[in-house]
């Protein structure tokens, strides 16, 4: 008898023990989604007594889990509404109201710098190609009348300086032109009129020939080549005479053209037979 007895009593011990458990862990379940797992100390804490310090009226952390709890079950507010508006339509921004990245101002800058830096260099490329077809060398060069260019030649004692041409011009025997229209072609009426226009550039290396008074001859002070005064090779290592341009003779009035150049006379030419006159500047000259 005492062993069911025990056994009677045992019985509905562990039950309500059962009940108890699930009761708690029912409770704990509920608390623990609303405020999360709290430590030990926290929850010894929320058990104990509230501070004097406390106000009276202030809410403690029990009645704050109680509310979250009720809320969470049984909602006591009802969901706040807004006045609901369209949507505004969307509008590209203006993309002159945008702001210039650091990057893009250095990559528009330095595409700036490159086409300015471009078009001057052209600019100037072309400049320097350009022929100058207002005045000066390779232009058509008025010398003025006859009287005027026979001063200047008797001026410069027997040679007469232009330097806008970059050319001698000296007078050209009459007696000479039966040979010499055996051997020039374009510059022939100048020599017809009288006169000879020589470009200043020694056929040898590009120096500039200089006159010498004393012997009536074009002397390089660079290498010796000597021509005489009609600009053929008399003496050096020219590959030839002189270059020259051809004169165009309207009425009394001669220019010149320095656009044209023509290409001296081979070695060997001497139509006017002229020999030095005068002791060289440069040294002796051959007389062939």
């Amino acid at each position: 008898m005492e062993t069911t007895t025990a056994l009677l009593i045992a019985i509905p011990a562990l039950i309500v023990l059962a009940g108890v458990v699930l009761f708690a862990s029912a409770r704990r379940r509920d608390t623990g989604e609303v405020i999360g797992a709290l430590a030990r100390e926290t929850r010894k804490r929320d058990r104990g007594a509230v501070p004097a310090a406390v106000a009276v009226g202030t809410v403690t952390g029990k009645e704050v889990e109680a509310a979250a709890a009720l809320e969470r079950h049984e909602a006591s507010h009802a969901l706040a509404t807004i006045d609901a508006k369209p949507p505004v339509a969307w509008v590209p921004p203006d993309p002159e109201l945008l702001e210039v990245t650091r990057r893009q101002f250095f990559n528009r800058g330095i595409v700036v710098f490159f086409v300015l830096g471009l078009s001057g260099f052209g600019a100037s490329v072309l400049a320097f190609l350009w022929p100058k077809l207002s005045g000066g060398f390779g232009s058509v060069i008025n010398l003025g009348s006859k009287a005027s260019v026979d001063t200047k030649i008797a001026e410069g004692q027997g040679f007469a300086y232009y330097p806008e041409g970059r050319m001698w011009v000296t007078h050209y025997p009459s007696a000479a032109l039966p040979n010499a229209k055996k051997v020039y072609g374009a510059e022939l009426p100048g020599m017809e009129a009288g006169y000879t226009a020589l470009y200043q550039k020694c056929v040898h290396l590009g120096c500039r020939v200089p006159q010498c008074v004393s012997s009536q001859w074009f002397e390089c002070q660079c290498h010796g080549s000597q021509y005489n005064r009609a600009g053929e090779k008399k003496g050096g290592p020219a590959p030839r005479g002189l270059d020259r341009f051809p004169i165009t003779v309207s009425g009394n009035n001669l220019s010149v053209n320095t656009g044209q150049i023509i290409i001296g006379p081979s070695i060997g030419t001497n139509t006017t037979g002229q020999e030095a006159e005068g002791p060289h500047c440069v040294g002796g000259g051959s007389k062939h």
